[in-house]
């Protein structure tokens, strides 16, 4: 790795100090904390071709800009890597009340950003009685198209300061109720958490319980299904 990257305009005037791989970082790529002239940075060694880089870059980027994510500074498709500024904070998996008041604000920012790009298509293989059931239920109710993380688990979510977002990789117009059903089962929001989550997301506009329900549970068999086949 260290050779690919001296051999980029980006580090080849810097001096390469550490280039260490991150253990249980990702599926889609291997992550290394870099320290180049004592600053630090992350490198994304892309893995996988089925995957839209190039759209992947465009969200980070915009994404920067509205604040809810880490600087991107190189995308070389050629060689197949990324490099991030370093982002410090903590992954958590259990919440406070401000923390999820944070969260619900900085999805709301994601979701006001706007971007040409088709809504993707929720594929399952196994369509359950309770799935079917699922998706009959999300289609009585208006679709609410926004451009989407697709993956707010705690791995992709940074709290310090504010709340920030990585790894894109899935990100793309999806209707807004995906995320916050993902965000719901992987934080365990339920009673008094889930209401506040969404009464801070949603401000003074009506909200979907049941449209919400429905999108756990395709959530859920989603992410089986995901670990299934990438194992």
């Amino acid at each position: 790795m260290i050779e690919t990257l001296n051999a980029h305009s980006f580090f080849a005037t810097k001096t390469i100090e550490s280039c260490v791989r991150l253990e249980n970082q990702g599926y889609c790529n291997e992550n290394f904390l870099v320290v180049v002239d004592r600053v630090k940075y992350i490198v994304r060694k892309l893995l996988r071709d089925d995957i839209d880089r190039a759209l992947e870059w465009r969200v980070q980027n915009l994404a920067f800009r509205q604040g809810i994510t880490v600087e991107p500074l190189v995308f070389d498709e050629e060689n197949g890597f990324m490099v991030f500024a370093f982002l410090e904070g903590k992954h958590k998996n259990t919440l406070s009340k401000n923390e999820l008041e944070f969260l619900a604000k900085t999805l709301r920012k994601l979701h006001s950003i706007s971007i040409d790009a088709k809504p993707i298509e929720l594929s399952i293989e196994n369509k359950t009685d309770e799935v079917l059931r699922a998706f009959e239920t999300i289609d009585t109710y208006p679709k609410e198209y926004v451009l989407c993380h697709n993956d707010p688990n705690p791995q992709n979510i940074f709290f310090a300061d504010d709340v920030k977002f990585i790894d894109w990789e899935y990100a793309g117009v999806n209707d807004r109720y995906f995320d916050l059903a993902s965000i719901c089962v992987e934080f365990e929001l339920v009673d008094e958490k889930r209401e506040v989550f969404l009464n801070v997301y949603f401000e003074d506009e009506k909200f979907y319980i049941e449209k919400l329900e429905a999108y756990k549970i395709i959530y859920r068999v989603l992410c089986e299904e995901w670990f299934i086949n990438n194992p």
